[in-house]
């Protein structure tokens, strides 16, 4: 399978300088080649020489167009200082993330590569090379046989590795695996970026669950003030007054805990857009997901462009066709009776199964997940409905207590109960908002990017 990794592919811009010192080494221990080898030596120059200018060879696609990482321009409103927006999330990661910005700098290296200057600086030394070598089969009578073929093997081996350079830029074998690797790249900030997303998303669900800690906490303070008065009179134990003070200790501990997990992963918020590490970065709301945002959303359409922006799908892709090409080069369907039980050709025909099982499996993973990813959209998008149903109940029920207790028919504590529950619905309607936007979000980027998870 083609090598994707970076380092293969610098190899390749370095190549030149590589070889060149390689090739001036060898030089300096001309001897001499037997004259067999003379014939031979001549006809490669001859060939070489006879290679079309690189000028005028086509040479492959480079980096152009948008610079990868960049985002569209448009209208840009910083945030204040120690606060930020979902909207402006991504556009910071970009600009502050060492790990985003390092793999930046990579995709550079790749996109700024010249193959019409690196192949004419391959074919130059291509030529230099030729020329050594039939100087070296002139001075062959000069030198011992140790001398000549130690030499010779070493200007061989260059040549060798300089022509195959230069035939993978002349064959866009080299653009196509430095596209792959800048793609592989460029998916590894996506990653990083919906890791990031994510992490925003969680801290606004954090933040809404303190909320509602802190109303629980506060309506426990009022039972206790009002159960140490029924005690003082006699009317309630001391074991059911401890049993209040109880959990209010228990649910004291857990808002300080999850105050403390607030801290921790605003820290790591802060880290991933590169800003002083405080924890206490102060969030802004998460979007709202409009109808129209869900009237968008056409799971037969767009599991095909997931398909396509998937980087799993186009590895497993590229690892079926090399291994179909491989097995039909070893006799396909009919190796098995050109060769029975040919050792080779069985582990050539394993690894092809293997290849199409894995592919088969990785599609059939991916449809899965985006399908779950639709319908637990959907599902959030009811549960919202739900909850906006049971808050305008709730807004009713607070109306009319706010009436009687007007009236001298409810007390204070009854219609601080009515409020209690108003903003208990009104936070579970905006957990619903959040749960719909986090669901929506995960599918928008499978869609758009091809990324599950």
């Amino acid at each position: 399978m083609k090598q994707r990794t970076l380092a293969l592919v610098l190899t390749a811009a370095l190549a030149l300088s590589l070889l060149g010192a390689s090739a001036l080494a060898a030089e300096g221990d001309l001897s001499a080649p037997d004259t067999s080898t003379a014939q031979a030596e001549e006809t490669r120059e001859r060939e070489t020489r006879e290679e079309p200018e690189p000028g005028e060879e086509p040479s492959g696609e480079g980096g152009s167009g948008e610079e990868p990482g960049s985002l569209p321009a448009e209208e840009y409103i910083p945030d204040p200082i120690g606060a930020i927006s979902f909207a402006n999330l991504e556009r910071r990661m970009h600009e502050g993330n060492l790990q985003i910005l390092a793999l930046q700098e990579s995709v550079d290296v790749v996109e700024e590569i010249d193959y019409d200057k690196l192949k004419a600086q391959l074919w130059e030394q291509l030529n230099e090379l030729a020329k050594t070598q039939w100087s070296l089969v002139m001075a062959s009578d000069f030198m011992s046989d140790y001398e000549y073929h130690s030499a010779y093997d070493q200007l061989d081996n260059a040549y060798s590795a300089v022509r195959k350079q230069f035939d993978a830029i002349k064959d866009g074998d080299m653009q196509e695996d430095n596209a792959d690797t800048v793609r592989q790249l460029q998916s590894l900030q996506n990653q990083i970026v919906a890791a990031g997303e994510a992490t925003y998303i969680a801290l606004a669900a954090m933040e809404l669950q303190e909320d509602g800690l802190e109303r629980q906490l506060s309506a426990l303070d009022r039972q206790l003030e009002e159960l140490e008065l029924r005690y003082e009179l006699g009317h309630i134990s001391s074991s059911t007054l401890k049993q209040a003070r109880a959990g209010w200790a228990a649910l004291t501990s857990g808002l300080s805990t999850l105050r403390m997990n607030l801290n921790v992963y605003k820290g790591q918020l802060e880290l991933l857009i590169g800003a002083d590490i405080t924890g206490e970065i102060s969030l802004g709301a998460l979007p709202k997901v409009t109808q129209e945002d869900l009237d968008t959303m056409d799971l037969e359409r767009d599991m095909e462009t997931a398909k396509e922006n998937s980087w799993d799908i186009y590895q497993a892709t590229e690892t079926v066709d090399e291994a179909r090409k491989t097995y039909n080069n070893s006799g396909g369907d009919y190796g098995y009776n050109t060769h029975p039980g040919d050792s080779t050709y069985m582990r050539i025909r394993h690894n092809w199964n293997t290849a199409k099982y894995t592919y088969d499996n990785t599609i059939q993973s991916f449809e899965l997940g985006l399908r779950n990813l639709y319908l637990k959209v959907m599902d959030y998008k009811q549960v919202l409905d739900a909850a906006k149903t049971a808050l305008a109940v709730e807004q009713d029920n607070y109306a009319v207590a706010q009436l009687k207790q007007s009236q001298g028919t409810l007390s204070q504590n009854g219609l601080l109960e009515a409020e209690d529950k108003l903003k208990e619905a009104r936070e579970k309607v905006a957990g619903a908002e959040n749960d719909l936007f986090s669901a929506y979000n995960t599918y928008r980027w499978a869609v758009d990017y091809g990324i599950m998870n």
